[in-house]
């Protein structure tokens, strides 16, 4: 270890336990000890970060910030080992004291500040931008209990506040002297200028101060750390004292109030006004308070502010963050006294857009009358945004009234975001081949024909640092052993592998591993969930957010209609089969909710059926997070990517999975589409209709009352749902019943399930015969692995900073 002797770490450690809690190592807890050795690692951490940014500012080098309301970053510990390659000697470190590494690193708690691939995919996005030594902020909030935590109670999912602050943050800084004041509410006033012009004045307003915590970032093999930036709220007055000693204590505290409740939670519940207009105040708060301290960051060393493309490029990561357009508009004319069309070309060339998904939620629309009192300035600067580009609308296609609202920013009450964030940005892009085209084609096909040049794909990716070396370890070691250690910063030398799934020995190490995973994974799920699974069994994976265009009610319908295949005829010749799920549901999601309890109430049947001889069993486990990802993922044979083609904008489960060697069944859908050209068609299991073919049927009338007559397994698997089979309440899963069959408010079987449920009982019985060939299995597990190179984060990220951001690479030197 050349950062910093074993025999120093081991006394920095102790002697942090002394200095920290008053105890020695002996007395420690988990959490204590865990504790001690991030302060001691951190020492080297913060001599890289600090050098990192000095040189940053002294070399006055662009820098992007990367906005988003979700970073779904895991655990810090591990990964910052991982990077500064001391994972082993740390290892040693604490078994040469006694102490066993995996207890002190599961005390680690494992923040929900995502709702998952958004939050994820940032965290890797930030993790490449290190280690491709490209300087970045991440920025968000600091949310105080993230998302929640997932209890299941009786089948239900219960949610309870995920509260990761509770035994401190050894990792985050607290930068008083970047605090800022973020404004909400009042009113405007124009105030005359010398000129003849208006200074726009806000009045009246509630304020909190916006206080940043900045955490490491720490990039592989070199010494670049970068920040992620995590603003709080704070009151800007604890106590209206006055107030309160008038005896108006609600009063008194209404400023605090404001401030607590502004960072509590990740996406607060948004189906009564209060939680929409909360909703809208983060997504303000975080955006005012980074675009002002970017630009008084940028005033130190500039005084032209045509410079400011030259050094700050902001990416917004989806819609969320597409405030960002009319903020800088307003601290550029308003506080900086810039014209409207100067401050305008700058805010273009500073601005990118990430498009994540054509789901019509996440295209945010915000009602104009919230918006316009909550923040009125800001209401403005989009209406006048809106007022011209109207104007340009009319120049390019006449007065064509249903096009302009069409196409408007504002329009029917609402102002819509990702129209905001397309017209306010030189850059549009999708996050997988196909998503893009559909956006080009379909969804955004009006902004596409009005400006080609600004859309282009970015194909999302993972970080290998994450998902193989730290999550999997042997067969990380496995293949550095084989093919050398550069692919740890070059996925693509992954392909160096496909010779060796001729090789008999590599195939057996390779699966032994496998093996390992899975029985390790068995343990856990019999200590966490009480369930004895079969370590020989197909372990079947599907782990994401719930929403029913994902498709866990497809998933769990099959494993009913194999159930029920296994009833009539319980010498059904099939390998047997783990399937396993995790999912959160959005807390106001009802029909998500109810799919949860469909598979626990399917689970606590199935397993408990001893007619069946445990050919089946299914696993939901609760609280799916980073962590729980790094144990289901290397452990998994087969990853279930079964969205409905053409709704998934990407996926990056489906790569992780597929860098640790499982075999994915999907459609073609999202990155799905590039993972089957890269592993070809013979080493993945493809099902269903295709994005086109959905269109087609969208259009052209669907009626799943005719398959549901046509398919007995369907027919059976439906009937069960309302039978009593999975619960005495026979009226429990008619919603999902109705919802399928007759719309039940919508279309019926919006997502095709039931189209498509015949081809995927199909593909599992390929699945089925294609396990039984041991050797054709191995073959195409490491075939996966071998073709995943081009799903690395560090390919996406260097694209971005080619081709959007025009981003320098800069060598720290230590």
């Amino acid at each position: 270890m050349n950062l910093i002797g074993k025999e120093e770490l081991k006394n920095m450690i102790r002697e942090n336990v002394k200095t920290l809690y008053r105890k020695t190592l002996e007395h420690a807890t988990a959490e204590e000890l865990y504790q001690a050795a991030v302060f001691a690692v951190r020492d080297v951490i913060t001599d890289k970060w600090m050098k990192t940014h000095d040189e940053y500012y002294e070399k006055d080098v662009k820098v992007v910030y990367y906005l988003s309301m979700e970073f779904l970053m895991g655990r810090f510990f591990g990964n910052a080992l991982i990077n500064l390659e001391m994972f082993d000697e740390v290892k040693e470190v604490f078994d040469e004291l006694g102490i066993d590494y995996n207890v002190v690193e599961d005390a680690e708690p494992d923040p929900g500040l995502g709702n998952g691939g958004l939050g994820r995919l940032a965290a890797c996005f930030l993790e490449s931008l290190s280690t491709l030594a490209l300087p970045a902020y991440g920025c968000g909030i600091r949310y105080h209990y993230g998302i929640f935590e997932q209890r299941i109670e009786k089948g239900y999912q219960v949610e309870v506040p995920d509260n990761w602050l509770e035994n401190g943050d050894p990792w985050g800084i607290r930068r008083n002297e970047y605090a800022v004041e973020v404004k909400f509410g009042g009113n405007v006033r124009a105030v005359p200028k010398e000129n003849g012009e208006y200074k726009f004045v806000q009045e009246n307003y509630q304020s909190v101060t916006a206080i940043p915590y900045d955490y490491p970032v720490v990039g592989y093999g070199n010494n670049t750390v970068n920040t992620l930036r995590l603003w709080e709220a704070k009151p800007k007055n604890r106590l209206d004292l006055k107030s309160f000693n008038e005896g108006n204590y609600q009063k008194a505290a209404e400023e605090e109030l404001l401030a607590s409740t502004l960072t509590d939670v990740l996406y607060p519940a948004d189906e009564h006004i209060q939680g929409k207009e909360l909703r809208l105040r983060q997504q303000y708060f975080f955006i005012s308070a980074t675009v002002q301290r970017v630009i008084a960051r940028f005033k130190k060393m500039h005084t032209d502010f045509n410079e400011l493309p030259n050094k700050v490029a902001f990416q917004l990561n989806d819609t969320h963050p597409s405030m960002a357009v009319a903020e800088l508009m307003r601290i550029l004319v308003d506080e900086n006294d810039l014209p409207w069309d100067q401050a305008w070309d700058i805010t273009k060339k500073v601005c990118a857009y990430t498009n994540h998904t054509i789901m019509a939620e996440a295209l945010e629309k915000w009602p104009m009358e919230l918006f316009s009192r909550l923040l009125p300035r800001i209401y403005q600067i989009v209406e006048e945004i809106n007022r011209r580009f109207v104007l340009e609308l009319t120049e390019k296609y006449g007065n064509d009234p249903a096009k302009i609202r069409k196409m408007a920013i504002i329009a029917d009450g609402q102002i819509r975001m990702a129209y905001l964030a397309i017209v306010g940005s030189h850059s549009v892009n999708g996050v997988a081949a196909l998503h893009t085209e559909i956006l080009k084609n379909q969804e955004l096909k009006d902004f596409y024909e009005l400006y080609p040049e600004k859309f282009n794909n970015k194909t999302n990716g993972i970080t290998q640092r994450r998902w193989l070396v730290h999550s999997n370890k042997k067969l990380a070691d496995l293949i550095t052993e084989k093919i050398g250690k550069d692919w740890i910063t070059d996925l693509d030398q992954l392909e160096k592998l496909v010779p060796y799934a001729e090789d008999v020995e590599f195939r057996s190490r390779f699966m032994e591993i496998k093996k390992e995973n899975k029985i390790a994974l068995a343990k856990y799920i019999k200590e966490t969930k009480g369930i004895d699974v079969n370590p020989d069994s197909i372990f079947d994976i599907q782990v994401k957010r719930l929403h029913e265009y994902k498709r866990q009610l497809l998933n769990i319908l099959h494993v009913i209609g194999l159930y029920n295949q296994l009833k009539m005829n319980p010498g059904l010749d099939m390998v047997p089969r783990t399937f396993i799920f995790g999912a959160k549901a959005a807390a106001g999601y009802r029909r998500a909710k109810l799919i949860i309890k469909l598979i626990n109430a399917v689970a606590d049947v199935v397993n408990n059926d001893p007619t069946i001889h445990g050919k089946i069993k299914v696993v939901f486990m609760e609280n799916y997070r980073v962590s729980l990802a790094e144990k289901l993922i290397p452990a998994a044979d087969i990853s279930e990517q079964i969205s409905t083609a053409g709704k998934e904008a990407s996926g990056t489960g489906n790569m992780k999975f597929m860098l640790n060697g499982a075999l994915t069944i999907g459609t073609m859908d999202g990155a799905n589409v590039e993972i089957c050209e890269e592993v070809g068609r013979e080493n993945i299991f493809i099902f269903g209709m295709s994005a086109d073919e959905v269109q087609q049927k969208y259009q052209g009338g669907y009626d799943p009352w005719m398959v549901y007559n046509m398919n007995q397994e369907v027919r059976m698997a439906l009937t069960s749902l309302i039978d009593g089979t999975f619960d005495p309440d026979t009226n429990l899963f008619r919603e999902l019943y109705d919802a399928l069959l007759n719309g039940c408010g919508g279309r019926a079987d919006e997502y095709f399930v039931l189209e498509d449920y015949a081809d995927y009982a199909r593909a599992h019985w390929d699945i089925d015969k294609a396990y039984r060939d041991e050797e054709r299995w191995a073959k195409m597990a490491i075939m996966n692995t071998a073709k995943s190179g081009k799903f690395s984060s560090d390919r996406t990220i260097r694209q971005y900073a080619d081709e959007i951001w025009n981003l320098p690479t800069v060598d720290i030197k230590m």
